[in-house]
């Protein structure tokens, strides 16, 4: 599945009147909306191919332009595109939902023309905080970086304020 287009207008789709019914509609309608609004992800060239209740995967190719001084990918894109896991993965439920603290481990370099692949996953989920875990692979399956990171969950609809602007 490919990520939606940048030009993805539409996000009052998502009204109360019209609210997805399953736990799995309601995963997709979110990262829908999010996406829309991620001009981050979106200038990276990250896809969120997949979006379910507490969990996420996002691909990223990566360029020359994200190489650093040792002609590896610098760290900061790796962090950037699990860290877009697991906020794709926390805001699954129509609760806004932050970072509340991360940490990455580098296992192996990243090069250009490398298609990564962040399977994030909730490991916990209580009433204000989860914690999630996200492995980032390379093309041939290789784990290249785990990642760790906190939520805070606000008491606000992402639907809701995604659509209020």
């Amino acid at each position: 599945m490919k990520a939606l287009p940048p030009s993805w207008k539409n996000a009052k789709q998502y009204s109360r009147a019209n609210r997805p019914v399953t736990d799995l509609e309601q995963a997709r309608a979110c990262r829908d909306a999010m996406y829309a609004k991620d001009l981050a992800s979106q200038a990276l060239g990250i896809e969120v191919t997949i979006a379910q209740p507490g969990s996420a995967e996002a691909r990223m190719s990566v360029t020359a332009a994200m190489l650093n001084g040792f002609g590896i990918c610098h760290g900061g894109y790796v962090f950037a595109l699990a860290d877009t896991a697991f906020a794709f993965a926390c805001n699954a439920y129509d609760r806004v939902t932050v970072a509340a603290g991360a940490s990455i481990d580098f296992l192996k370099p990243v090069h250009a023309g490398d298609v990564l692949c962040a399977d994030a996953r909730e490991i916990h989920r209580g009433r204000r905080a989860g914690l999630y875990e996200v492995s980032v692979r390379n093309q041939d399956d290789v784990l290249v970086a785990m990642f760790q990171g906190r939520s805070s969950a606000l008491d606000r609809s992402l639907l809701d304020d995604l659509e209020q602007g």
